[in-house]
Protein backbone atom coordinates (compact mmCIF):
# COMPACT_ATOMS: atom_id res chain seq x y z
CA UNK A 1 0.00 0.00 0.00
CA UNK A 2 3.00 2.57 0.82
CA UNK A 3 4.38 1.79 -2.76
CA UNK A 4 0.95 1.86 -4.27
CA UNK A 5 0.51 5.00 -2.51
CA UNK A 6 4.24 6.27 -3.58
CA UNK A 7 3.85 5.56 -6.83
CA UNK A 8 0.81 7.47 -7.48
CA UNK A 9 1.78 10.50 -5.62
CA UNK A 10 5.69 10.36 -8.14
CA UNK A 11 3.41 9.73 -11.23
CA UNK A 12 0.84 12.63 -10.46
CA UNK A 13 4.19 15.12 -9.55
CA UNK A 14 4.96 13.99 -12.97
CA UNK A 15 1.99 14.50 -14.71
CA UNK A 16 1.75 18.22 -12.97
CA UNK A 17 2.95 21.54 -14.06
CA UNK A 18 6.58 21.83 -13.60
CA UNK A 19 7.59 25.52 -14.48
CA UNK A 20 11.23 24.49 -14.64
CA UNK A 21 10.72 21.43 -16.62
CA UNK A 22 7.95 22.43 -19.70
CA UNK A 23 6.72 19.35 -21.46
CA UNK A 24 8.20 19.94 -25.23
CA UNK A 25 8.16 17.91 -28.14
CA UNK A 26 11.73 17.06 -27.18
CA UNK A 27 10.40 15.66 -23.38
CA UNK A 28 10.77 12.08 -22.80
CA UNK A 29 7.00 12.07 -21.45
CA UNK A 30 5.09 13.80 -24.23
CA UNK A 31 6.15 10.82 -26.15
CA UNK A 32 5.11 8.18 -24.38
CA UNK A 33 1.96 10.50 -24.10
CA UNK A 34 1.29 10.76 -27.46
CA UNK A 35 1.83 7.28 -28.28
CA UNK A 36 -1.32 6.48 -25.68
CA UNK A 37 -3.29 9.39 -27.91
CA UNK A 38 -2.46 8.31 -31.44
CA UNK A 39 -4.35 5.03 -31.19
CA UNK A 40 -7.08 6.47 -29.50
CA UNK A 41 -7.06 9.53 -31.88
CA UNK A 42 -7.06 7.02 -34.88
CA UNK A 43 -10.61 5.37 -33.09
CA UNK A 44 -12.51 8.27 -32.90
CA UNK A 45 -10.88 10.27 -36.16
CA UNK A 46 -14.67 9.37 -37.86
CA UNK A 47 -16.78 10.57 -35.29
CA UNK A 48 -15.72 14.18 -35.72
CA UNK A 49 -17.15 15.76 -32.61
CA UNK A 50 -15.50 13.23 -30.48
CA UNK A 51 -12.29 13.18 -32.03
CA UNK A 52 -12.04 17.32 -31.58
CA UNK A 53 -13.11 17.39 -28.41
CA UNK A 54 -10.37 14.32 -27.31
CA UNK A 55 -7.64 16.69 -29.43
CA UNK A 56 -8.49 19.44 -27.22
CA UNK A 57 -8.53 18.08 -23.96
CA UNK A 58 -4.80 16.67 -25.15
CA UNK A 59 -3.96 20.22 -26.27
CA UNK A 60 -4.93 21.93 -23.08
CA UNK A 61 -2.76 19.45 -21.30
CA UNK A 62 -0.20 19.78 -23.68
CA UNK A 63 -0.77 23.78 -22.96
CA UNK A 64 -0.67 22.92 -19.16
CA UNK A 65 2.31 20.87 -18.98
CA UNK A 66 4.20 23.88 -20.80
CA UNK A 67 1.98 27.02 -18.84
CA UNK A 68 0.26 26.22 -16.19
CA UNK A 69 -2.69 27.44 -15.26
CA UNK A 70 -2.45 30.01 -17.96
CA UNK A 71 -3.60 27.40 -20.86
CA UNK A 72 -7.10 28.98 -19.43
CA UNK A 73 -6.17 32.04 -20.68
CA UNK A 74 -5.54 30.34 -24.23
CA UNK A 75 -9.28 28.96 -23.89
CA UNK A 76 -10.85 32.51 -22.76
CA UNK A 77 -8.86 34.23 -25.89
CA UNK A 78 -10.27 31.49 -28.24
CA UNK A 79 -13.89 32.07 -26.74
CA UNK A 80 -13.78 36.24 -27.09
CA UNK A 81 -11.96 36.23 -30.39
CA UNK A 82 -14.81 33.15 -31.81
CA UNK A 83 -17.58 35.66 -30.99
CA UNK A 84 -15.68 39.13 -32.03
CA UNK A 85 -15.68 37.38 -35.14
CA UNK A 86 -19.39 36.45 -35.49
CA UNK A 87 -20.63 39.63 -34.06
CA UNK A 88 -18.31 41.24 -36.82
CA UNK A 89 -20.08 39.07 -39.56
CA UNK A 90 -23.72 39.37 -38.36
CA UNK A 91 -22.97 43.12 -37.70
CA UNK A 92 -23.87 45.75 -41.04
CA UNK A 93 -22.63 48.83 -39.41
CA UNK A 94 -19.15 49.58 -40.08
CA UNK A 95 -18.53 51.39 -37.03
CA UNK A 96 -19.57 48.43 -34.89
CA UNK A 97 -17.26 46.13 -37.13
CA UNK A 98 -14.30 48.36 -36.90
CA UNK A 99 -14.76 48.78 -32.70
CA UNK A 100 -15.11 44.81 -32.38
CA UNK A 101 -12.36 44.61 -34.59
CA UNK A 102 -10.23 46.93 -32.49
CA UNK A 103 -11.54 45.48 -29.21
CA UNK A 104 -9.98 42.24 -30.02
CA UNK A 105 -6.91 43.69 -30.93
CA UNK A 106 -6.07 45.41 -27.86
CA UNK A 107 -7.33 41.99 -25.90
CA UNK A 108 -5.41 39.96 -27.94
CA UNK A 109 -1.92 42.37 -28.08
CA UNK A 110 -2.75 43.27 -24.81
CA UNK A 111 -2.16 40.09 -23.12
CA UNK A 112 0.87 39.75 -24.95
CA UNK A 113 2.48 42.75 -24.42
CA UNK A 114 1.84 42.67 -20.66
CA UNK A 115 3.82 38.96 -20.11
CA UNK A 116 5.86 39.70 -22.66
CA UNK A 117 6.81 43.38 -22.58
CA UNK A 118 5.78 45.10 -19.06
CA UNK A 119 9.82 44.00 -17.55
CA UNK A 120 11.54 45.55 -21.23
CA UNK A 121 8.99 48.71 -20.85
CA UNK A 122 10.08 49.18 -16.62
CA UNK A 123 12.96 48.38 -16.98
CA UNK A 124 13.78 51.18 -19.94
CA UNK A 125 11.65 53.68 -17.64
CA UNK A 126 13.88 53.17 -14.61
CA UNK A 127 17.01 53.69 -16.47
CA UNK A 128 15.59 56.94 -17.22
CA UNK A 129 14.38 58.15 -13.50
CA UNK A 130 17.25 55.97 -12.54
CA UNK A 131 15.14 54.52 -10.35
CA UNK A 132 15.28 50.73 -8.31
CA UNK A 133 13.37 48.21 -10.44
CA UNK A 134 12.68 44.88 -9.16
CA UNK A 135 11.53 43.01 -12.07
CA UNK A 136 8.19 41.32 -11.73
CA UNK A 137 7.61 37.71 -11.54
CA UNK A 138 6.19 36.65 -14.74
CA UNK A 139 5.66 33.47 -16.24
CA UNK A 140 5.29 33.77 -19.95
CA UNK A 141 2.70 31.71 -21.48
CA UNK A 142 4.66 29.10 -24.08
CA UNK A 143 4.00 29.83 -27.13
CA UNK A 144 1.80 33.19 -26.37
CA UNK A 145 3.44 35.15 -29.33
CA UNK A 146 2.31 32.28 -32.01
CA UNK A 147 -1.30 31.51 -30.96
CA UNK A 148 -2.29 35.35 -30.44
CA UNK A 149 -0.84 35.46 -34.15
CA UNK A 150 -3.72 33.37 -35.39
CA UNK A 151 -5.96 34.17 -33.79
CA UNK A 152 -5.76 38.22 -34.65
CA UNK A 153 -4.95 36.68 -38.10
CA UNK A 154 -8.73 34.82 -38.07
CA UNK A 155 -10.47 37.73 -36.42
CA UNK A 156 -8.99 40.35 -39.62
CA UNK A 157 -9.87 37.73 -41.86
CA UNK A 158 -13.06 37.58 -41.34
CA UNK A 159 -13.25 41.39 -40.71
CA UNK A 160 -11.98 41.66 -44.39
CA UNK A 161 -14.28 39.31 -45.33
CA UNK A 162 -11.86 36.74 -46.59
CA UNK A 163 -13.44 33.26 -44.65
CA UNK A 164 -16.70 32.73 -43.41
CA UNK A 165 -16.87 33.08 -39.34
CA UNK A 166 -16.49 29.52 -37.77
CA UNK A 167 -20.10 28.37 -36.67
CA UNK A 168 -19.00 26.04 -33.89
CA UNK A 169 -16.62 27.25 -31.20
CA UNK A 170 -15.47 23.78 -30.41
CA UNK A 171 -13.84 23.99 -34.23
CA UNK A 172 -12.22 26.98 -33.27
CA UNK A 173 -11.37 25.67 -29.99
CA UNK A 174 -9.71 23.21 -31.67
CA UNK A 175 -8.14 24.97 -34.27
CA UNK A 176 -6.25 27.82 -31.57
CA UNK A 177 -4.88 24.86 -29.01
CA UNK A 178 -3.64 21.96 -31.93
CA UNK A 179 -1.03 21.39 -30.30
CA UNK A 180 1.09 20.32 -32.82
CA UNK A 181 1.37 24.13 -34.22
CA UNK A 182 0.76 25.62 -30.47
CA UNK A 183 4.19 25.86 -28.49
CA UNK A 184 6.49 27.33 -31.50
CA UNK A 185 4.38 27.40 -34.69
CA UNK A 186 4.04 27.24 -37.58
CA UNK A 187 1.62 30.28 -37.90
CA UNK A 188 -1.03 28.57 -39.52
CA UNK A 189 -4.31 30.42 -40.88
CA UNK A 190 -7.05 29.57 -40.35
CA UNK A 191 -7.93 29.83 -43.98
CA UNK A 192 -5.84 27.18 -44.60
CA UNK A 193 -6.99 24.39 -41.88
CA UNK A 194 -10.57 25.23 -41.05
CA UNK A 195 -11.52 23.45 -44.35
CA UNK A 196 -9.05 20.54 -43.61
CA UNK A 197 -11.20 20.13 -40.08
CA UNK A 198 -14.70 20.36 -41.84
CA UNK A 199 -13.63 17.47 -44.59
CA UNK A 200 -12.04 15.92 -41.53
CA UNK A 201 -9.95 13.11 -44.12
CA UNK A 202 -8.17 10.06 -42.99
CA UNK A 203 -4.59 10.22 -43.13
CA UNK A 204 -3.21 8.51 -46.45
CA UNK A 205 -0.64 5.73 -45.95
CA UNK A 206 1.88 8.67 -47.31
CA UNK A 207 0.86 11.59 -44.89
CA UNK A 208 1.30 9.10 -42.02
CA UNK A 209 4.68 7.63 -42.91
CA UNK A 210 5.73 11.36 -44.47
CA UNK A 211 5.09 12.76 -40.86
CA UNK A 212 7.52 10.22 -39.12
CA UNK A 213 9.95 11.01 -41.82
CA UNK A 214 9.27 14.31 -40.38
CA UNK A 215 9.49 13.83 -37.40
CA UNK A 216 12.83 11.99 -37.01
CA UNK A 217 14.46 14.29 -39.30
CA UNK A 218 13.44 16.87 -37.00
CA UNK A 219 14.65 14.93 -33.53
CA UNK A 220 17.84 14.56 -35.64
CA UNK A 221 18.10 18.30 -36.01
CA UNK A 222 17.27 19.07 -32.99
CA UNK A 223 18.40 16.68 -30.59
CA UNK A 224 21.40 15.88 -32.21
CA UNK A 225 23.19 18.52 -34.39
CA UNK A 226 21.55 21.98 -32.46
CA UNK A 227 21.43 20.30 -29.11
CA UNK A 228 25.83 19.40 -29.13
CA UNK A 229 26.88 22.07 -30.94
CA UNK A 230 24.54 24.42 -28.44
CA UNK A 231 27.30 23.40 -25.80
CA UNK A 232 29.93 25.15 -27.48
CA UNK A 233 28.28 28.30 -28.46
CA UNK A 234 26.91 28.82 -25.01
CA UNK A 235 30.14 28.90 -23.67
CA UNK A 236 31.64 31.23 -25.74
CA UNK A 237 28.34 33.59 -26.04
CA UNK A 238 28.40 33.83 -22.09
CA UNK A 239 32.21 34.74 -21.84
CA UNK A 240 33.35 36.16 -24.89
CA UNK A 241 36.12 37.91 -23.52
CA UNK A 242 38.00 34.43 -22.40
CA UNK A 243 38.34 33.14 -26.17
CA UNK A 244 40.42 34.25 -29.30
CA UNK A 245 38.69 35.78 -32.40
CA UNK A 246 39.03 32.77 -34.19
CA UNK A 247 37.07 31.07 -31.64
CA UNK A 248 34.38 33.52 -31.46
CA UNK A 249 33.82 33.54 -35.12
CA UNK A 250 33.40 29.56 -35.07
CA UNK A 251 30.70 30.19 -32.12
CA UNK A 252 28.80 32.74 -34.50
CA UNK A 253 28.50 30.36 -37.28
CA UNK A 254 27.74 27.90 -35.15
CA UNK A 255 25.18 29.29 -33.67
CA UNK A 256 24.55 30.30 -36.89
CA UNK A 257 23.38 26.72 -38.00
CA UNK A 258 22.06 26.05 -34.21
CA UNK A 259 19.44 28.49 -34.32
CA UNK A 260 18.45 26.66 -38.00
CA UNK A 261 18.69 23.28 -37.14
CA UNK A 262 16.79 24.12 -33.33
CA UNK A 263 13.65 26.10 -35.22
CA UNK A 264 13.15 23.99 -38.17
CA UNK A 265 14.13 20.62 -36.17
CA UNK A 266 10.65 22.12 -34.35
CA UNK A 267 9.01 23.08 -37.46
CA UNK A 268 9.55 19.66 -38.90
CA UNK A 269 8.17 17.80 -35.99
CA UNK A 270 5.03 19.88 -35.53
CA UNK A 271 4.44 19.32 -39.46
CA UNK A 272 5.21 15.99 -39.23
CA UNK A 273 2.59 15.31 -36.21
CA UNK A 274 0.12 17.38 -38.13
CA UNK A 275 0.53 14.46 -41.14
CA UNK A 276 0.64 12.12 -39.07
CA UNK A 277 -3.08 12.60 -37.73
CA UNK A 278 -3.94 13.75 -41.11
CA UNK A 279 -3.44 17.29 -41.36
CA UNK A 280 -1.13 20.00 -43.95
CA UNK A 281 0.48 22.34 -41.73
CA UNK A 282 2.48 23.90 -45.17
CA UNK A 283 6.08 24.40 -44.94
CA UNK A 284 8.35 26.59 -42.18
CA UNK A 285 11.68 26.36 -43.82
CA UNK A 286 12.85 26.42 -47.44
CA UNK A 287 16.66 26.36 -47.16
CA UNK A 288 17.11 29.90 -46.23
CA UNK A 289 21.06 29.76 -45.96
CA UNK A 290 20.52 29.48 -49.73
CA UNK A 291 19.86 32.57 -50.14
CA UNK A 292 21.03 34.91 -52.46
CA UNK A 293 19.83 38.35 -50.72
CA UNK A 294 18.19 39.29 -47.51
CA UNK A 295 14.89 39.19 -49.31
CA UNK A 296 14.91 35.69 -50.79
CA UNK A 297 16.43 34.87 -46.81
CA UNK A 298 13.07 36.10 -45.51
CA UNK A 299 11.00 34.17 -47.98
CA UNK A 300 13.08 30.87 -46.59
CA UNK A 301 12.90 31.72 -43.29
CA UNK A 302 10.20 31.45 -41.12
CA UNK A 303 7.68 31.43 -43.73
CA UNK A 304 4.64 31.37 -42.01
CA UNK A 305 5.89 34.34 -39.64
CA UNK A 306 7.32 36.18 -42.87
CA UNK A 307 3.92 36.15 -44.60
CA UNK A 308 1.95 36.98 -41.32
CA UNK A 309 4.00 40.05 -40.68
CA UNK A 310 3.57 40.87 -44.45
CA UNK A 311 -0.14 40.52 -45.11
CA UNK A 312 -1.31 42.21 -41.20
CA UNK A 313 1.70 44.54 -40.93
CA UNK A 314 3.25 45.36 -44.01
CA UNK A 315 0.78 45.61 -46.40
CA UNK A 316 -1.72 47.37 -43.91
CA UNK A 317 0.56 50.18 -43.76
CA UNK A 318 0.84 50.62 -47.03
CA UNK A 319 3.06 48.36 -48.54
CA UNK A 320 4.82 49.57 -51.63
CA UNK A 321 1.57 51.38 -52.80
CA UNK A 322 2.05 54.65 -51.68
CA UNK A 323 5.68 55.15 -53.25
CA UNK A 324 9.25 54.39 -52.55
CA UNK A 325 10.21 56.44 -49.22
CA UNK A 326 6.90 55.40 -47.86
CA UNK A 327 7.83 51.33 -48.98
CA UNK A 328 10.87 52.14 -47.02
CA UNK A 329 9.71 53.36 -43.62
CA UNK A 330 7.27 50.29 -43.52
CA UNK A 331 9.76 47.66 -44.30
CA UNK A 332 11.63 49.38 -41.26
CA UNK A 333 8.73 49.75 -39.42
CA UNK A 334 7.53 45.82 -40.15
CA UNK A 335 11.15 44.44 -39.40
CA UNK A 336 11.75 47.00 -35.90
CA UNK A 337 8.23 45.07 -35.06
CA UNK A 338 9.91 41.59 -36.48
CA UNK A 339 12.79 42.12 -34.06
CA UNK A 340 10.80 43.17 -30.88
CA UNK A 341 8.15 40.04 -31.23
CA UNK A 342 11.56 37.88 -30.92
CA UNK A 343 12.47 39.14 -27.64
CA UNK A 344 12.25 42.05 -25.25
CA UNK A 345 15.55 43.87 -25.45
CA UNK A 346 17.29 46.34 -27.28
CA UNK A 347 19.31 43.46 -28.96
CA UNK A 348 16.47 42.03 -30.82
CA UNK A 349 15.63 45.74 -32.12
CA UNK A 350 18.94 46.44 -33.86
CA UNK A 351 18.79 42.65 -35.30
CA UNK A 352 15.53 43.42 -36.70
CA UNK A 353 16.40 47.38 -37.59
CA UNK A 354 19.65 45.23 -39.58
CA UNK A 355 17.30 43.22 -41.31
CA UNK A 356 15.11 46.32 -42.39
CA UNK A 357 18.28 48.60 -43.61
CA UNK A 358 18.99 45.27 -45.61
CA UNK A 359 15.55 44.88 -47.01
CA UNK A 360 15.77 48.82 -48.12
CA UNK A 361 19.60 48.59 -49.67
CA UNK A 362 18.44 45.63 -51.66
CA UNK A 363 15.39 47.04 -52.98
CA UNK A 364 16.89 50.33 -53.72
CA UNK A 365 19.93 48.53 -55.77
CA UNK A 366 17.50 45.70 -57.23
CA UNK A 367 17.90 47.59 -60.67
CA UNK A 368 21.40 47.62 -60.99
CA UNK A 369 21.33 43.93 -59.24
CA UNK A 370 19.47 43.00 -62.03
CA UNK A 371 21.85 43.62 -65.30
CA UNK A 372 24.23 41.70 -63.71
CA UNK A 373 25.29 39.17 -65.83
CA UNK A 374 24.22 35.84 -63.52
CA UNK A 375 26.95 33.33 -63.69
CA UNK A 376 28.46 31.04 -61.05
CA UNK A 377 31.16 33.44 -59.88
CA UNK A 378 28.19 36.26 -59.04
CA UNK A 379 25.60 33.55 -57.28
CA UNK A 380 28.96 32.71 -55.47
CA UNK A 381 29.23 36.18 -54.12
CA UNK A 382 25.78 37.38 -53.72
CA UNK A 383 25.21 34.08 -51.32
CA UNK A 384 28.36 34.66 -49.35
CA UNK A 385 27.54 38.53 -48.50
CA UNK A 386 24.32 37.09 -47.68
CA UNK A 387 25.45 34.19 -45.67
CA UNK A 388 27.96 36.78 -43.91
CA UNK A 389 25.48 39.35 -43.02
CA UNK A 390 22.81 36.98 -41.66
CA UNK A 391 25.62 35.29 -39.72
CA UNK A 392 26.69 38.54 -38.36
CA UNK A 393 23.40 40.09 -37.31
CA UNK A 394 22.78 36.47 -35.27
CA UNK A 395 25.52 38.01 -33.08
CA UNK A 396 22.77 40.76 -31.78
CA UNK A 397 20.23 37.78 -30.91
CA UNK A 398 22.18 35.95 -29.58
CA UNK A 399 24.25 37.97 -27.08
CA UNK A 400 23.05 38.43 -23.63
CA UNK A 401 23.82 42.82 -24.19
CA UNK A 402 25.93 45.10 -26.27
CA UNK A 403 28.62 44.99 -24.48
CA UNK A 404 28.62 40.88 -24.68
CA UNK A 405 28.00 41.70 -28.84
CA UNK A 406 30.70 44.47 -28.93
CA UNK A 407 33.20 42.16 -27.16
CA UNK A 408 32.56 38.90 -29.92
CA UNK A 409 32.71 41.48 -33.13
CA UNK A 410 35.78 43.76 -31.57
CA UNK A 411 37.25 39.86 -30.98
CA UNK A 412 36.66 38.73 -34.04
CA UNK A 413 38.24 41.61 -36.17
CA UNK A 414 41.07 42.24 -33.94
CA UNK A 415 42.22 39.51 -31.96
CA UNK A 416 42.24 36.62 -34.68
CA UNK A 417 44.71 34.11 -35.29
CA UNK A 418 45.03 31.09 -37.98
CA UNK A 419 47.33 29.70 -35.67
CA UNK A 420 44.34 28.92 -33.75
CA UNK A 421 42.56 26.84 -36.22
CA UNK A 422 44.14 23.52 -35.88
CA UNK A 423 44.47 23.65 -32.04
CA UNK A 424 40.49 24.51 -32.18
CA UNK A 425 39.57 21.39 -34.74
CA UNK A 426 41.91 18.85 -32.84
CA UNK A 427 39.99 19.75 -29.66
CA UNK A 428 36.97 20.17 -30.76
CA UNK A 429 36.70 17.55 -33.99
CA UNK A 430 33.15 16.30 -33.56
CA UNK A 431 31.87 19.70 -33.09
CA UNK A 432 33.87 20.70 -36.10
CA UNK A 433 32.35 17.72 -37.93
CA UNK A 434 28.69 18.20 -37.03
CA UNK A 435 28.98 22.14 -38.06
CA UNK A 436 30.03 20.55 -41.91
CA UNK A 437 27.00 18.12 -42.19
CA UNK A 438 24.91 20.86 -41.05
CA UNK A 439 26.27 22.93 -43.33
CA UNK A 440 26.66 20.21 -46.20
CA UNK A 441 23.07 18.72 -46.05
CA UNK A 442 21.71 22.51 -46.38
CA UNK A 443 22.75 22.16 -49.71
CA UNK A 444 21.27 19.02 -50.56
CA UNK A 445 18.66 19.39 -53.69
CA UNK A 446 14.95 19.57 -52.09
CA UNK A 447 14.96 16.63 -54.73
CA UNK A 448 17.06 14.12 -53.20
CA UNK A 449 15.00 14.84 -49.64
CA UNK A 450 12.08 14.03 -51.34
CA UNK A 451 13.15 10.74 -52.64
CA UNK A 452 14.49 9.63 -49.34
CA UNK A 453 11.33 10.25 -48.06
CA UNK A 454 9.63 8.36 -50.65
CA UNK A 455 11.76 5.53 -50.01
CA UNK A 456 11.53 5.61 -46.33
CA UNK A 457 7.49 6.04 -46.80
CA UNK A 458 8.09 2.88 -49.16
CA UNK A 459 10.63 0.50 -46.78
CA UNK A 460 9.34 -1.96 -45.25
CA UNK A 461 8.34 -1.69 -41.55
CA UNK A 462 11.16 -3.58 -40.15
CA UNK A 463 13.84 -1.32 -42.09
CA UNK A 464 11.71 1.64 -40.70
CA UNK A 465 12.05 0.53 -36.76
CA UNK A 466 16.02 0.10 -38.00
CA UNK A 467 16.21 3.90 -38.82
CA UNK A 468 14.37 4.85 -36.04
CA UNK A 469 16.86 2.94 -33.21
CA UNK A 470 19.68 4.09 -34.63
CA UNK A 471 18.39 7.70 -34.21
CA UNK A 472 17.48 6.82 -30.58
CA UNK A 473 21.31 5.75 -30.33
CA UNK A 474 22.54 8.78 -31.69
CA UNK A 475 20.30 10.98 -29.25
CA UNK A 476 21.74 9.49 -26.57
CA UNK A 477 24.99 9.37 -27.88
CA UNK A 478 25.50 12.95 -28.17
CA UNK A 479 22.75 14.03 -25.52
CA UNK A 480 23.76 17.11 -23.54
CA UNK A 481 23.10 16.80 -19.55
CA UNK A 482 20.14 18.46 -19.74
CA UNK A 483 17.43 18.69 -22.57
CA UNK A 484 17.58 22.28 -24.28
CA UNK A 485 14.32 24.35 -24.41
CA UNK A 486 13.49 24.97 -28.03
CA UNK A 487 14.94 28.55 -28.54
CA UNK A 488 11.82 29.90 -30.30
CA UNK A 489 9.39 28.87 -27.14
CA UNK A 490 9.95 31.67 -25.71
CA UNK A 491 9.46 33.69 -28.20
Amino acid sequence: MILGAIDITQLLSLLAFNRDEPMLFTSGLFWVLFLLFLPVYSLLKSRRKKMMLFVIAFSLYFFYKSSGIFFLLLVATSFFDWWVAQFIESSKNRTERRTALTVSLVFSLGILLFFKYSNFVMWNFEALIKGNFQPLDLIMPVGVSFYTFRTISYVVDVYRGKIQPVDDYIDYLFFLSYFPCLVAGPIVRACDFMPQLRENKPATREMIYGGLFLVMLGILKKAVFADYIAQYNNIAFGNPSGYTGFELLMAVLGFTMQIYCDFSGYSDMAIGLGSIMGFDLGINFNYPYRSLNVTEFWRRWHITLSSWLRDYLYIPLGGNRKGRARQYVNLMVTMLLGGLWHGAAWTFVVWGAGHGIALCVHKICKPWLDCIESTRPTRFVSWLLTFCFVAFLWIFFRASSFHAAGQIISGIFTDFEWAYVRVFIERRSTWCLMLAIIFGLHFVPRRIWDKLRDRFIDAPWWLKLVIFIFLVQLVLQFASATVQPFLYSKF
